[in-house]
């Protein structure tokens, strides 16, 4: 009789390298919901190896398949590096990319001879398809939700699949992460966890409507809170980063997650995102019960200042919905990270200096209130990006080049020198004026709000002086 590990396919996933130390949530989904009688899964995540390809290697020789995360940008090249040495050990190997940047560019991706396989929007029961045709040595052919390179070496686009609720997935099983490690990198005890999936809204610069249909699910409370107890008697953490795109999709569901923490006594904070409308539509309680719960921090994407913009990107809140949300949060004593972007297509100066008013309007109501201010910049399967490509702007138009695609760099059209210098002044300023009192750089945080309150930035002495002693992090 074979043994169990004998009778099960290894299956190999692998999280290209980056410069954050998220949890790979998806690949834990992914290889959390197939059958473990039936495959025996492997994550090599290149953050954590020193020479990951070689790692990735000693897994091969006997795995049915090596499925690989993309996000778009320099991902992409650690991506193609990997797969190319697992079709030089193992050309027979089938190599699945899914993530980001296959799901919108499902075809494009297949420029690299070493893909065989792209997936597109959810995953989890489309690779489990997948695993199962190849070990029944079966075409692709009609799997839902993925596109294939055909035995006459075309490419084969299946119809998509229809979205499911992710209640119906298996739990994600955190036992496939070295999660020690991850703590370690992070520098705390924080778990990274995922309770809900896609978005309802419409967002002219997100891709979360090309990709879900503007459809979202969410994992029941109680489910939600045996699992976190569960993975906090295991593995000890003090902290919860829910990945949701919109965590407070529902209130009365985050009313019953933020009851089963305090029911169940856990000893956590949580941070997760929340829309503007959500918060402003939250009643008192339920704040008061969500910070009982552990709430530390939450996520409000505000984007623009005036309302002429917000409704341009189609974020579908009003401004005072920001503010109401705003003096919510500071009432309970919750964290807020309001993120803003700047130089859209078309936008005007005085677009923009409402934005950065704005940002400073609430960077000012509590030191515990972060406005980082980011560039615009076309990210695909977006309408915005649809509008620039139509006006003469050019997207990237291989793989190599959408891998030096950096979210965070400056560059673009919509952005000139003196706009730049503009905003890069007020990013500094802004952080640097409002944030809490430092001793002997009182007086120059002080000065601080004051050019940010009236736009004066000549002679920027303090800027140069805080650089030396709190150098800025680089983001990519």
């Amino acid at each position: 009789m074979r043994s169990e590990a004998a009778s099960r396919r290894k299956v190999v996933l692998y999280n290209p390298k980056a410069v954050f130390f998220t949890m790979p949530l998806g690949l834990l989904a992914v290889g959390s919901h197939l059958d473990p009688e039936r495959y025996e899964v492997v994550i090599v995540d290149a953050r954590l190896e020193e020479d990951p390809v070689a790692t990735l290697l000693t897994h091969l020789p006997d795995a049915l398949c090596l499925g690989i995360t993309v996000l778009t940008g320099a991902p992409i090249r650690d991506a193609i590096h990997a797969s190319r040495a697992a079709k030089r050990a193992r050309p027979d190997l089938p190599v699945v990319w899914g993530g980001w940047h296959p799901s919108l560019f499902g075809t494009e991706c297949f420029e690299e001879p070493s893909v065989d396989v792209t997936v597109q929007a959810q995953g989890e029961e489309t690779f489990a398809e997948i695993l199962a045709r190849l070990e029944a040595g079966e075409s692709l052919e009609g799997c839902a939700g993925c596109t294939y390179r055909a035995r006459d070496g075309g490419v084969q686009r299946n119809p998509g699949r229809i979205f499911s609720n992710v209640g119906g997935f298996r739990p994600h099983d955190y036992a496939l992460l070295p999660v020690e490690r991850y703590f370690a990198l992070k520098g705390r005890r924080q778990i990274d966890y995922v309770s809900s999936q896609g978005c309802h809204f419409r967002c002219a610069f997100c891709a979360d409507p090309f990709v879900f249909g503007r459809s979202w699910a969410g994992l029941d409370p109680v489910r939600m809170g045996e699992e976190i107890e569960l993975l906090w008697k295991r593995h000890r953490f003090d902290d919860v980063n829910f990945q949701d795109e919109t965590f407070f999709t529902h209130a009365d569901r985050v009313e019953g997650i933020a009851r089963e923490f305090v029911d169940r006594k856990l000893p956590i904070t949580w941070a997760a995102t929340m829309r503007a409308d959500q918060g402003d539509r939250l009643p008192e309680e339920s704040f008061a019960l969500c910070r009982r719960s552990g709430l530390r921090r939450v996520i409000i994407g505000v984007e623009a200042g005036s309302q002429e913009m917000m409704d341009r990107i189609r974020k579908d809140i009003r401004r005072e919905q920001v503010f109401r949300s705003a003096e919510k949060c500071l009432r309970h004593g919750i964290h807020v990270n309001f993120p803003f972007i700047l130089c859209f297509p078309g936008e005007t100066e005085a677009s923009i200096r409402a934005s950065l008013d704005t940002a400073r309007e609430l960077r000012a109501m509590s030191p515990t209130f972060e406005t980082p201010l980011f560039y615009f910049k076309p990210y695909p399967g977006t309408p915005l990006t649809a509008e620039a490509v139509a006006a003469g702007y050019v997207l990237p138009q291989t793989l190599e080049q959408w891998a030096d695609f950096d979210f965070y760099r400056s560059e673009s059209p919509w952005l000139t020198p003196e706009r730049e210098a503009l905003i890069e002044r007020y990013r500094f300023y802004q952080k640097f004026g409002y944030d809490v009192p430092r001793g002997l750089l009182r007086p120059l945080q002080s000065l601080a709000r004051w050019r940010c309150e009236r736009r004066a930035f000549g002679f920027p002495i303090e800027r140069a002086l805080a650089n030396v002693f709190f150098p800025p992090q680089a983001l990519s």
